[in-house]
């Protein structure tokens, strides 16, 4: 079966315990918009909030579930361990380190990774993300900042950059992504953790670029992570289209890779499976995206429900707690 090559990240959901607090940071200090405020599809009575770029285009949405009793996260193997986010330049990591610290955000500097820019740092959850300089990249191109962010243009976020997968057994994923999802190998480099030095192998698709890596840690020495806020649920690679997914369902199958099948989330459509080391991974396809039930000057200001959904809207808005989105 001849299958198109994954396009790169799609997005990235993580768990929020405080969808007020998570709304204010991402749209308020990071500057990213709110193109959707829905619900939890598998669980109506959590939100799911989608930012990203000025429309949601496909790799560059970073989502939250909103798990009000969630616990810490304990950090360990096995995960999505950091969350990058593509800037236009180096100077914008300057810009950045000063705007982190007026807003009291923890910061680790701005430093190289993989030849790159980058700034780690963390939300008020613990959430491990890092920034990353687009200024090299001569891959997939990064999305349009929403014109309305109080970031400015030059230094605005433009979507996913690599994402970072902690593993106990390296070999097992990387033989997942390079044998079944046609990733390839660009290369490795080297990190230092607490007092030690690891080594980091990049994988890449498509076109290649900030947009279209995975960066594979192997940490036997670290116990499994329990996930709660602050941690990263699962990541999504991007498929052409919907035909391009269905091809996606029927090759899991032959192969007996248990896997969710077809799943219609509406704003896209998905498959879900996990890869050898446990970390849920998702097909989904790059449409039809946000502007189905919204008009574009007006993405995220309301509860948006997919139509299977509407009936229910009485109920489902019922037990969310209030969250205002509209400026």
């Amino acid at each position: 079966m001849e299958l198109k090559p994954l396009k790169g990240q799609h997005h990235v959901s993580a768990i929020t315990a405080n969808a007020k607090e998570n709304y204010r940071f991402y749209t308020k200090v990071l500057g990213m918009r709110l193109v959707k405020k829905t619900v939890n599809q598998d669980d109506t009575s959590v939100y799911h909030l989608f930012y990203a770029d000025e429309r949601g285009n496909p790799g560059t949405d970073l989502t939250f579930f909103e798990i009000p009793n969630a616990g810490r996260t304990h950090k360990g193997t096995n995960s999505i361990s950091t969350t990058s986010l593509r800037v236009p330049s180096d100077e914008a990591l300057n810009y950045w380190v000063k705007r982190l610290e007026a807003e009291g955000v923890e910061h680790d500097g701005v430093s190289t990774e993989s030849g790159r820019g980058s700034l780690a740092f963390r939300d008020f959850e613990g959430q491990r993300l890092m920034l990353v300089s687009d200024e090299l990249n001569k891959g997939v191109e990064g999305g349009k900042p929403w014109e309305k962010s109080p970031v400015p243009e030059e230094y605005a976020i433009r979507g996913l950059g690599p994402v970072h997968l902690t593993v106990a057994k390296r070999e097992n994923t990387e033989k997942i992504l390079t044998d079944l999802m046609g990733y390839r190998r660009k290369g490795s480099y080297s990190t230092k953790i607490g007092e030690k030095q690891f080594d980091v192998n990049i994988l890449e698709t498509g076109e290649g670029g900030t947009g279209a890596e995975v960066h594979i840690i192997e940490r036997p020495d670290l116990p499994i992570e329990r996930p709660g806020r602050g941690s990263v649920h699962h990541v999504a690679y991007r498929v052409e289209s919907e035909e391009e997914l269905k091809k996606w369902v029927e090759l899991l199958n032959e192969l007996r890779i248990p896997s969710s099948g077809f799943v219609e989330r509406y704003y896209f459509r998905s498959l879900y499976f996990r890869e050898a080391n446990g970390i849920l991974f998702e097909l989904a396809t790059d449409g039809p995206g946000f502007e189905g039930d919204e008009d574009f000057d007006h993405l995220g200001e309301k509860l948006a429900l997919p139509p299977y959904f509407e009936n229910q809207r009485d109920q489902i808005e019922a037990r969310l707690k209030p969250l205002e989105t509209k400026e």
